[in-house]
C-alpha cells in the first residue's frame, strides 16, 4: 500500500491507499485509519440474553407469531438454533469461521460460549461472545386444542349388513393417522386426530379439520371399498359473526370382504370374493369363471353369504371323474362326495380345501386359503 493524500477524519493522520473491494465485499468507513476504525470495531454483534419459549408437550419452538416444529435432539439443539439466528457479523469481516461451545447451568438455562475468527483490513481477528439463553416452556396452539378435545370433523366407518371387521377397524384407524402424518410432513400443524374410539357397529374418529376428515374417507373407501356421505351440523358463529360447521363422513363399507363365499342365487352357484373395490369381483366355484358385479348391483349384489375361506377345511381328493365333477372326502362324515371340478383345481393333487356350507361343498383355490392364512 502507498500513502495517500486522504488523512483519518478522526485523528489526522495519512491513511493509507487501500486496494479495492473484493467481490461481496462493503467496507464502511473506509477514510478512517486502522487504528481509528479498529479503536470501535466489533466483529460481532449478539444479544445480552436470548429467551425462547419450547412447547412442552411437542417440542414446537415459538418464534415471532407463530409456533414452529423444529427436529431437535434436545433443547440445546434448540438454542444453538436460535443463537445461530441472532447473532451478526460485521459485514467488512471475510474469511469467518465460528464454533459454538453451550454449557448447561440449570434445566432452563443454557450458557453458549461463541468463538469467531475473521479477517477484515487484512487482519486477521478473533471475538469471544457468550450468550445465555434462557427456555421457557408453554403450550402451543395445537396441543392446546388437542388437550381441550377440540375437533371439527367426525368419521364414522360403518358396514351395510354386518359390523365391520377387527382388520377394517384397525387398518382404517392407521389410515386416518397416515393421513395426518401426510399433513403435518407439509408444514400442516392444524392436523391431528383428537380421539378414535371403537363402537359395536364401528369406528368412530374425530379430526381436526374437514378436509382431513375428507381425506380419510375417501381413502378408506379407496382401499376396502364402499361409499360415503358428508352431514353438515352448524355449531358456532366465528368471531366474525361466520358460521361455522362441524362435518360429519359416514362411510359405508360394502357388505362383503375379500375371502368371503356367496350365493347371488343368479343359478350359476357360490362366488368367492376376491374384491370389493368399485363393484364385487370375485371367481365362480363351480367352473372357476371371473365374476363381476354388474353397475345396477352397486356395490355388491343382493346375496346370502355361505361362509368365509377361514371355514376351508383340507380333505382329500378321491377321483376325478370327467371335465365337470371331481369325488372328495366330506370333512366331517369322510362319505365320498361328488362335487363340481372348477378349472383351478390341480387333478393331480393328493388334497384340496373345500367349504361345507348349506348349499353344499365346493373345492377353494389352494392361492385363496394359503392367502389367507
Amino acid at each position: 500500500m502507498s500513502e495517500s493524500r486522504a488523512f483519518c477524519p478522526r485523528c489526522g493522520d495519512a491513511v493509507a491507499e487501500r486496494e479495492g473491494l473484493r467481490p461481496g465485499e462493503a467496507r464502511s468507513d473506509p477514510n478512517l485509519c486502522d487504528a481509528c476504525y479498529f479503536e470501535d470495531f466489533e466483529l460481532v454483534a449478539a444479544p445480552d440474553r436470548i429467551e425462547v419459549q419450547v412447547c412442552s408437550q411437542c417440542g414446537a419452538v415459538h418464534r415471532g407469531n407463530r409456533w414452529v416444529d423444529v427436529d431437535a435432539r434436545d433443547y440445546t439443539d434448540v438454542a444453538i438454533d436460535e443463537v445461530s439466528e441472532a447473532l451478526g457479523v460485521h459485514v467488512d469481516a471475510r474469511e469467518v469461521t465460528w464454533q459454538v461451545d453451550p454449557e448447561q447451568v440449570d434445566q432452563n438455562t443454557i450458557r453458549m460460549h461463541c468463538y469467531f475468527t475473521g479477517v477484515v483490513r487484512e487482519t486477521p481477528l478473533e471475538e469471544q461472545v457468550v450468550v445465555p439463553v434462557k427456555i421457557s416452556r408453554g403450550t402451543c396452539d395445537r396441543c392446546g386444542r388437542i388437550a381441550g378435545d377440540y375437533y371439527a370433523s367426525i368419521v364414522q366407518v360403518r358396514a351395510a349388513d354386518r359390523d365391520p371387521t377387527p382388520e377394517e377397524v384397525e387398518r382404517a384407524e392407521a389410515i386416518a393417522h397416515e393421513v395426518v402424518e401426510e399433513m403435518e410432513a407439509t408444514g400442516d400443524r392444524n392436523a391431528f386426530v383428537t380421539e378414535a374410539t371403537e363402537t359395536d357397529d364401528g369406528l368412530n374418529l374425530k379430526v381436526s379439520t374437514n378436509k382431513i376428515g375428507k381425506k380419510i374417507a375417501r381413502r378408506v373407501t379407496t382401499e376396502f371399498g364402499g361409499s360415503f356421505e358428508d352431514h353438515e351440523t352448524l355449531v358456532t358463529e366465528d368471531e366474525d359473526g361466520e358460521e361455522v360447521y362441524r362435518v360429519t363422513f359416514a362411510v359405508r363399507l360394502p357388505p362383503f370382504t375379500p375371502g368371503d363365499v356367496i350365493d347371488p342365487e343368479d343359478g350359476d352357484g357360490p362366488v368367492l370374493v376376491r374384491s370389493v373395490q368399485g363393484n364385487l369381483k370375485g371367481r365362480r366355484l363351480a367352473s372357476g369363471d371371473q365374476y363381476e358385479a354388474s353397475f345396477e348391483d352397486g356395490d355388491a349384489p343382493a346375496a346370502r353369504t355361505l361362509g368365509t375361506v377361514d371355514d376351508a377345511a383340507e380333505t382329500t381328493l378321491v377321483a376325478v371323474e370327467d371335465e365337470h365333477a371331481v369325488q372328495v372326502l366330506d370333512p366331517e362324515t369322510y362319505e365320498s362326495k361328488t362335487v363340481a371340478r372348477p378349472d383351478y383345481l390341480d387333478p393331480d393333487a393328493d388334497a384340496v380345501p373345500v367349504l361345507k356350507h348349506r348349499n353344499g361343498l365346493h373345492v377353494l383355490p389352494e392361492d385363496a386359503v394359503a392367502d389367507d392364512a
